[in-house]
């Protein structure tokens, strides 16, 4: 699903105008962006959390050249599945 295909669904679920289902969508995923770049963390109970992990620089290689280069360290988000998101999808792998 991408997010024009959310959109539909929200506005269809919800009995809203397409309009008012793009602003919804897009200010949770604004609203959601805008913490994890403060470094805060988003939990939806029962679906899961975003956190932001914090990486230290490293020695990688180029992957054309091979040559070694020094990788800066970065924060990255990350998303851990919550227990009834993973049941979920289990029990549909499963039929």
């Amino acid at each position: 699903m991408n997010k024009s295909e959310l959109i539909e669904a929200l506005s269809q679920d919800v009995n809203i105008p397409h309009r008012e289902a793009a602003a919804i969508t897009n200010t949770v995923i604004d609203t959601m962006t805008e913490a994890l770049a403060k470094g805060d963390s988003i939990e939806i109970r029962g679906f899961g959390s975003f956190v932001v992990k914090q990486y230290e620089s490293y020695e990688g290689r180029n992957p054309k050249t091979g040559k070694k280069i020094k990788v800066k360290p970065k924060k990255l988000p990350f998303f851990k599945v919550g227990k009834d998101l993973r049941e979920q999808v289990d029990l549909k792998r499963k039929k």
